[in-house]
């Protein structure tokens, strides 16, 4: 039996009478993958920063390394090889990869002099352990977010990290960035280190976790050995029923053309030549690999991009969206991939952010209503199910798919007649994917046309009318939902298949 390196009974936690964490227990043992899964709201993100000393526990018993812990602490949890990497990396992007690895375990030298030398071989060092070729000297800020990762975990190492936690580190990765890290993780593995991996991604746990705890409502339901367990049983465990369908799909009325694009193409996005309809009460897939410009096709068409070729149809009736604002005022909606960087505004309370594309209905003779802005953020945030305590919290407070919720909120105010969704599932839960999904499932049923970007083919195959792939900067095929497999997507998005787009 492997040594334990952290022990977490009965641990419980309240934030002004609402319970984030219940009844709380996890063990890990070194040299060991242990996943820790649940729904958005399950208690994940409260459990890790008390493992981290960020937060007290009101009760329970927390060991780490041995040692009871009674007052933790970040410093504490620190000394004691606790590091923690979140899923978007904590580096300063002005520094040097070398200074941001040193920051892990640096103390200062005699008279507070730096051995820059030894710094840089240091880093090194490090990066080689782990099997990263990544400039020492090279500036933070240019790397791009798989070398950051990796920087991170050497800072860790650095530190003496005997316990490392993965927070949906793959994420934002593309399947080569993912394999790489899952290469990494296994090394770290063979060393003794213990690593708690949080993921969403529950078909990466076969391949890299050991064993897997599930949280629900705060409570551990269980620990089992990964290669015992199905992919449908964690589901029951996470969400308390059966699952038997993520995709809620159903056939709903097709109206007429709502979207058009006749070789429709940007520059600055580096796409072209695209072809393409959307249709009332369908909902059109966008698959493609990492590069292929799904996400510049939906900046250009929602005007974020300049657009300089082709012709853009609404309706029927030709339109040209230079700026967002013309696509919003013709009820064009985009819901972007990066929800905390560009679909929220964490700082700002949750009815601020449900109303802020919609300001117009709120404006009056004097000033905005904000009696209005309540009422309509209480009723979308309840029409989807956004779990807060009041609509006056940041959404900073909330979980990922929360976040999304009230993302998505914002533009289902303005009513939109065609929806782009870049990536509407990414790094959420699989009962808050469900729960996206039947509603998307539901607006279309309401006659909205949907634009459906997504790296998941499940999902693509499992919401989409229609499936456009993208290779290269265009629509390369567009296959009909009978005809959509993977093998036909990924051979297509490869290049390997149709050479002129199709709508």
């Amino acid at each position: 039996m492997s040594e334990i390196l952290l022990n977490a009974i009965d641990v419980q936690k309240s934030y002004a009478g609402v319970k984030a964490l219940r009844s709380a227990s996890f063990e890990l043992r070194a040299g060991e993958v242990h996943a820790l899964i649940g729904e958005n709201g399950a208690g994940k993100s409260t459990f890790i920063k008390i493992v981290t000393g960020a937060v007290e526990p009101d009760r329970g018993h927390l060991e780490i390394a041995g040692k009871t812990i009674a007052g933790n602490s970040p410093t504490i949890s620190k000394e004691l090889g606790v590091a923690a990497i979140y899923q978007q990396p904590a580096l300063f992007p002005e520094l040097s990869v070398a200074e941001n690895i040193a920051i892990g375990y640096e103390h200062g030298g005699f008279f507070g002099r730096v051995d820059w030398r030894a710094r840089r071989e240091h880093a090194r060092e490090l990066l080689d352990r782990i099997g990263a070729r990544i400039d020492v000297e090279s500036e933070a800020g240019s790397l791009s977010m798989p070398q950051q990762q990796l920087v991170e975990i050497a800072r860790a190492l650095g530190a003496e990290a005997k316990i490392l936690i993965l927070d949906e580190p793959t994420a934002s990765l593309s399947e080569d960035d993912t394999n790489n890290l899952f290469r990494v993780i296994r090394g770290l593995r063979e060393q003794g280190v213990g690593m708690i991996y949080i993921s969403h991604r529950l078909e990466e746990l076969p391949v890299i976790a050991d064993r897997v705890t599930v949280l629900r409502d705060g409570q551990t339901i269980g620990t089992r050995v990964v290669k015992d367990v199905s992919r449908d049983e964690m589901i029951k465990l996470m969400v308390g029923r059966e699952l038997s369908q993520i995709f809620p799909k159903r056939e709903v009325p097709i109206g007429n053309v709502a979207l058009e694009l006749r070789n429709f193409g940007s520059r600055k996005a580096g796409v072209k030549n695209i072809n393409l309809t959307v249709r009332a009460g369908e909902i059109v897939g966008v698959a493609g690999l990492v590069g292929a410009g799904r996400t510049e096709f939906a900046r250009a068409v929602f005007g974020i991009d300049e657009a300089d070729s082709g012709e853009v149809f609404l309706n029927g009736v030709p339109i040209r969206n230079s700026h967002p604002r013309d696509a919003i005022r013709r009820n064009i909606a985009y819901l972007p991939e990066d929800r905390r960087k560009h679909g929220v505004i964490l700082d700002l309370p949750i009815a601020s952010n449900v109303t802020l594309a919609s300001l117009q209905i709120l404006s009056g003779r004097f000033g905005l209503n904000f009696g209005k802005e309540q009422e309509l953020a209480a009723e979308y945030t309840r029409r989807l199910g956004v779990k807060t305590p009041s609509i006056h919290d940041s959404v900073a407070t909330l979980s990922g798919g929360n976040q999304q919720k009230v993302a998505l909120s914002r533009w289902l105010l303005t009513k939109p007649a065609v929806l782009i969704l870049d990536e509407p599932t990414q790094g959420i839960d699989v009962g808050a994917k469900s729960e996206i999904h039947a509603l998307m499932t539901e607006l279309a049923g309401e006659g909205v046309a949907i634009l459906m970007i997504s790296s998941e083919l499940p999902e693509v195959l499992g919401m989409s009318d229609r499936v456009a792939v993208m290779h290269s900067g265009t629509i390369v095929k567009v296959l009909e939902r009978d005809e959509a497999t993977q093998t036909e997507i990924l051979a297509l998005a490869l290049g390997h298949g149709a050479a002129a787009a199709s709508s």
